[in-house]
């Protein structure tokens, strides 16, 4: 047979194959998973992609050349840029943008929320005017007067407005404005949450500019080629961004490719995981197979099958696998992709909508990954088989027997030493690099508990077996010789759940040090009583602050305003504050006072020392638009993590940002002494009602609220991580089924001397339990050790504490136990069918 083709060993490839459908049903399982999730990535972030794509695809239709501000943090275009670029000889039309963001107020005086999706506020440009196609209205028409409205068909329905209704729109910078729907319009392209909302030209230059400056200019020409249009312009205006149509729309769609590559990015991650822990099962999975097979492949071996034919027959049978759950793989992808996009619009996340998008690209890559991932892990398997001497194959107890553990335990034993060293010395760092250093010590950690798991398994399992396993007597004691009497099975099946739960608990700790760490900013670095807050996206109207600071008990209400400047050719980020730091921040004076009035400016401790400034120097601060405005260092105070590098005064921010960006990041609330704080809160929500937006809290209150915002972040990271475990799940039902296929005849034998169906199951049980709070168990200590590294590096973004959720580590090894029961399930129930006789006699 040596001689022959192998033909007849890819026969009996696949009628083992076919014979034993439960094992390859199990082992196909492992691959579609792997595959499904990163099929599922790519069919999501494609389909993304292809979705914006359609929708840039009609962005500056009409437009030959865009006139913009070079920074981005500008007041804008300035008018007088109008009349100039008009004059031009090759310039047609011209039409000025004017937009801001809004929040619309729908037929029951709420706002509506879009879900992350821009609420935007336009000028409505007349057909004569406008450069694109317009807009097709389906009801109503175009606003002609101010206080008129005219909104997408998606933002009615959502708003629940018809033609002719009263609402109001909340415009940050201007506060509320009462508005009439004249008309509703579609904008021709599936827009998820998008709100957009048009005004009459005078009146969005009222709400959304200074009056002076315009967010862009569109151009179109009289002939002549965009490029030429745009360098005669460009000449025009030196100081401006002049770019042609098709550059603005090229623009455009780079900026969300590079998005959603993150995405992508993000995803991938998780892909990569899932198919880690996938190859682990299927290296398992394999290398049983191989185990149960060996007195099979010696029989081959003895009637003439040399070693190449019998590796190459159990590598086939792998490329088989691949090959069927890597096309289920796909098949799932598209499902998952679906599903994902599902539930994120069940939570209004206001993604644009469109077909799932499936290229070739996507089916490449997962036969690949699938195939080659189940290929290589069956290689080794395959080597080990080959290389079976017939006659010691066909003894009986060939099968329990294995290579030493000495050489692969000393192994990882070095890579610990080393791991544990990298970690040490990278945590006590900040940066890229020390991150860089605890990532090489935690991978050689994640080594090291590859290479001597099986030897530590034995110690371990066999210690928890005393103590889990004793209440059960006889049957506990056979479950912990069968998890320990296997050491590389119980270190292979247990080591996908360690991965799983080692970066479910690295997230944790990250969470939790998150925030613990911003509840010792807010305890450490504010002694406002009451803190006014409004959506991220926006922040608190203007008007907010000034409605609450004429109430009786209010001491102080002072807004916080983020600030942005050029200092000596680096852009510099600050606050400013509207009012006394007294009272609504907790600081410590080191030099001067606290004044911030005129141009004042405070600093940190450590600011002040390496810009070298000093009470008395004079900082000059440039803006977005150029114009200079010298601040004067009035004070320094201890560093504080919440305050920042500096702050100035109110007249300084009003100067330097532009006036868009008036709206309050948050308004501090100090209450006078004796003050009554539950009706001063209740005057807080009443003076603030007509804002809507505007959320009053006290101080465990925004706390909370900052918490929570990482628990929504978290409850993603987790969601998808969930994939990562399912799998480890379903690889102890893999690795426990197989077993007792394997342990066929010495399960029969025990239910031939007298055990019981239910004590059989009991032993299946424990057994599983046993590999899964072993693998809980190092994958928990392993994920507290890394997020403690990785977030010692992270002291100078402001992680200052390290905190570990104990409450979630000892609910993960209590689940991780009732995990081992689930899994149990179906294998114990396979063992307790089997029928003694039929068992024995088995060869």
């Amino acid at each position: 047979m040596a001689s022959t083709s192998g033909a007849p060993m890819r026969k009996v490839s696949l009628r083992n194959l076919a014979a034993h459908k439960v094992r390859l049903a199990l082992t196909v399982l492992s691959v579609v998973l792997g595959t499904a999730f990163v099929a599922g990535s790519f069919v999501f972030t494609d389909t993304l992609q292809k979705t914006f794509d359609s929708i840039f695809e009609n962005t500056a239709q009409g437009v030959d050349v865009r006139v913009s501000p070079e920074e981005r943090n500008s007041s804008g275009v300035p008018l007088a840029d109008l009349d100039t670029i008009s004059a031009l000889d090759g310039v047609r039309a011209v039409a000025p943008a004017v937009s801001g963001q809004i929040v619309l107020i729908d037929s029951d005086g709420a706002a509506v929320q879009t879900g992350g999706a821009p609420s935007i506020g336009e000028s409505y440009l007349p057909p004569g005017q406008a450069l694109g196609e317009p807009d097709e209205y389906v009801q109503g028409t175009p606003p002609a007067q101010a206080g008129q409205i005219a909104v997408n068909a998606s933002a009615a329905e959502r708003a629940q407005l018809a033609v002719g209704d009263t609402t109001k729109v909340l415009v940050p910078a201007r506060g509320m404005i009462d508005v009439t729907v004249s008309g509703i319009y579609d904008t021709g392209n599936e827009t998820g949450g998008f709100i957009g909302a048009t005004f009459v030209d005078s009146q969005a230059r009222e709400l959304f500019t200074d009056g002076k400056h315009v967010e862009y200019i569109d151009v179109a020409g009289t002939g002549e080629s965009q490029g030429d249009l745009r360098d005669e312009i460009a000449a025009a205006l030196p100081d401006a961004k002049v770019q042609t149509g098709d550059e603005v729309r090229e623009e455009t769609k780079a900026q969300v490719t590079e998005a959603l590559s993150f995405i992508n990015y993000f995803l991938l991650a998780f892909g990569a995981i899932a198919l880690l822990v996938g190859t682990f099962i299927i290296y398992n999975t394999f290398s049983m197979i191989v185990a149960q097979r060996l007195r099979e492949l010696a029989l081959l071996r003895a009637i003439g099958a040399s070693r190449k034919q019998v590796g190459r027959s159990v590598v086939f049978e792998a490329l088989v696998v691949g090959v069927i759950g890597s096309a289920i793989g796909i098949a799932a992808g598209v499902g998952l992709a679906y599903g994902l996009r599902a539930l994120l619009n069940a939570f209004d996340v206001g993604l644009p909508e469109g077909p799932l998008q499936v290229g070739p690209r996507t089916i490449l890559i997962a036969l690949v990954v699938g195939v080659l991932v189940t290929t290589v892990s069956a290689y080794a398997p395959a080597r080990r088989a080959s290389r079976v001497p017939p006659v010691a194959a066909m003894r009986e107890e060939f099968a329990s027997t294995g290579d030493s553990l000495h050489v692969r335990t000393i192994a990882g034993a070095v890579l610990g030493v080393l791991g544990v060293v990298g970690l040490v010395i990278g945590s006590r760092g900040t940066g890229g690099g020390a991150a860089a250093v605890v990532g090489a010590g935690a991978l050689g950690l994640i080594l090291a508990v590859l290479f001597a798991a099986p030897a530590l398994s034995r110690p371990i399992v066999g210690a928890l077996g005393a103590v889990l396993a004793k209440p059960f007597g006889p049957v506990g004691r056979l479950a912990r010789t069968n998890a320990v009497r296997n050491p590389r099975r119980t270190a292979a099946t247990a080591f996908a759940l360690t991965l799983g739960l080692m970066l479910v608990s690295v997230i944790g700790v990250f969470g939790a040090s998150a925030k613990a760490s911003v509840n010792q900013l807010v305890d450490s670095g504010v002694s406002a009583d009451y803190v006014l807050t409004g959506p991220n996206q926006i922040g608190v109207p203007s008007g907010a602050a000034r409605a609450v600071r004429n109430l009786d008990d209010v001491q102080s209400a002072a807004a916080l305003h983020p600030v942005s400047v050029t200092v000596d050719d680096e852009r510099e980020q600050g606050a400013s504050l509207d009012g006394p730091l007294d009272g609504v921040l907790d600081y410590k004076l080191v030099e001067g006072g606290a004044d911030l009035t005129g141009n004042h400016l405070v600093v940190s401790q450590t600011t002040a020392a390496q810009k070298g400034w000093t009470l008395g120097t004079t900082v000059p601060m440039t803006s977005a638009d150029g114009k200079v405005v010298d601040a004067e260092v009035t004070g320094v105070f201890e560093d504080n993590q919440l305050v920042g590098d500096w702050l100035v005064s109110d007249e300084v921010y009003r100067q330097v940002m532009p006036a868009a960006t008036i709206p309050d990041l948050a308004v501090l609330i100090d209450a006078k002494p004796g003050a009554d704080l539950t009706q001063l809160r209740a005057d807080l929500e009443s003076a603030t009602k007509q804002f809507v937006v505007v959320q009053v809290q006290d101080r465990e209150q925004f706390k909370g609220t900052q918490g929570q915002q990482i628990d929504t972040l978290l409850a993603i990271l987790y969601g998808l991580l969930a994939l990562a475990v399912v799998i480890a799940i379903l690889g102890i039902i893999n690795t426990l089924a197989l077993s007792v296929v394997e342990r066929r005849r010495e399960i029969g034998m025990l239910r031939a001397v007298g055990m019981q169906r239910s004590q059989m199951r009991r032993t299946i049980y424990l057994e599983s339990m046993l590999i899964a709070v072993f693998g809980a168990a190092v994958g928990v200590l392993l994920g507290i050790a890394f997020g403690w590294g990785f977030v010692s590096t992270l002291k100078d973004q402001g992680l200052g504490q390290v905190t570990v959720p104990w409450g979630q580590v000892v609910a993960m090894l209590l689940g991780s136990g009732v995990v081992g029961v689930f899994a149990a399930l179906w294998p114990a129930s396979r063992a307790a069918r089997t029928r003694p006789l039929e068992a024995i006699a088995d060869l």
